[in-house]
């Protein structure tokens, strides 16, 4: 009973009970120190960093941005099926138009005056014959290049494959030609135009800056040194910038990135607001994984002959294609971020009395002498004959 008693009193003791604040004043060298240093961290990371660095003072938004790019230059080659031929804009940029990317045409395997006929599959690719019986009219082959006829036919003095309607001569997928054929290519120019909008800000900007006037884009190509401010780039300098030979990559073709940063401050003058450019290579490069290296596709120029009878040339094409990529934020000064990043900063302040006071009451050596004075208790209950509440 007096244990029920005793259990009811302490709680009865704990739920009536009211903290106050106290304020003690411990003139101590060490605890002034420690004190004086979290405020100071406290104060350099709201300052500092919430502030000047991530300047949280500001509001943000992000870039909306459109991209249109035209490429110059003329490239020759002079091979065995096509003679001395020059190349132009019109030969070597296809599609003519894309959504933020180019691809310029480097390298290609070309096969001239196909025509629909009949004529033996390839091998290697599941066609391989003995007899008719190997062959089934009518079966294509993804792998393939056409449907057999149902006829086994010589491909060679020493093989036979099944017989096939398809566009013949039939594609030999041979390596690329090394060096490149259009390997003047690392030398022609591409115009990058770009307009960015901040909605939140009503905020509209372009790469070529006002001071950029027409004489000044004729004669222009993009130095990081000499000419930050021109958007007239060099192919050549592009991938050399992404620490990649042109020649190498023009081999088997590729994809670069051309990045355009807009990180722009606008409590500061328009003027400052400047993109910066940056190139990376994209796709996988690695030696110890080559298998379909590079990046090809293949499209085909159609003819008709004096007889009225269709042809073509197929063109297996590889080159370098370039995505561009824009991206940035903008920021300015409105109130309440502000507002809320003080907040926050005085709400950090106030935890430095706890830190304070959980080291000073655990860790000093005087901690006793701290407690005793911290905490004091004033009781103002009536009590009970036997001292009981």
């Amino acid at each position: 009973m007096t244990t029920n008693k005793g259990f009811c009193a302490s709680v009865c003791r704990c739920f009536f009970e009211y903290s106050t604040p106290q304020i003690l004043v411990i003139r101590s060298t060490k605890v002034g120190t420690l004190n004086r240093i979290i405020q100071a961290l406290v104060l350099g990371y709201v300052i500092g960093y919430v502030c000047v660095l991530k300047k949280g003072y500001q509001d943000t938004d992000g870039v909306l941005s459109s991209v249109t790019t035209k490429v110059k230059g003329v490239a020759v080659t002079n091979t065995s099926d096509l003679g001395l031929r020059v190349w132009d804009v019109a030969d070597y940029i296809i599609p003519p138009q894309e959504e933020s990317s180019f691809f310029v045409l480097t390298n290609l395997i070309m096969t001239l005056n196909q025509t629909q006929s009949h004529c033996p599959e390839l091998q290697n690719v599941g066609f391989d014959c003995v007899t008719d019986s190997d062959c089934k009219a009518g079966l294509s082959n993804t792998r393939g290049d056409g449907v057999q006829t149902g006829r086994c036919v010589n491909f060679s003095s020493v093989a036979r494959t099944c017989e096939v309607l398809a566009w013949c001569p039939l594609e030999l997928d041979l390596r690329p030609p090394d060096p490149p054929m259009l390997a003047g290519a690392e030398n022609f120019t591409v115009l990058i135009k770009n307009s960015i909008r901040y909605p939140m800000f009503n905020f509209n900007k372009r790469n070529i800056l006002p001071h950029v006037n027409k004489t000044y884009l004729q004669q222009c190509v993009f130095n990081r040194v000499t000419d930050p401010d021109c958007p007239i780039f060099r192919l050549r300098d592009m991938t050399t910038e992404a620490g990649e030979d042109f020649q190498t990559m023009a081999v088997h073709g590729g994809i670069m990135g051309v990045q355009i940063s807009w990180f722009c401050d606008l409590d500061l003058p328009a003027s400052w607001c400047v993109p910066k450019y940056t190139f990376r290579r994209l796709d996988n490069k690695d030696p110890e994984n080559n298998v379909a290296p590079g990046y090809n596709f293949r499209f085909a120029k159609y003819y008709k002959t004096n007889n009225n009878k269709e042809t073509r040339t197929l063109i297996k094409g590889f080159g370098i294609r370039f995505d561009v990529m824009v991206f940035g934020q903008a920021g300015k000064f409105n109130i309440i971020p502000t507002l809320l990043n003080i907040g926050a900063g005085l709400a950090l302040l106030g935890l430095v009395t706890v830190v304070c006071d959980l080291i000073v009451l655990t860790c000093m050596t005087k901690r006793n002498l701290y407690k005793e004075n911290k905490y004091s208790y004033v009781d103002d209950f009536e009590l009970l004959p036997d001292g009981t509440p």
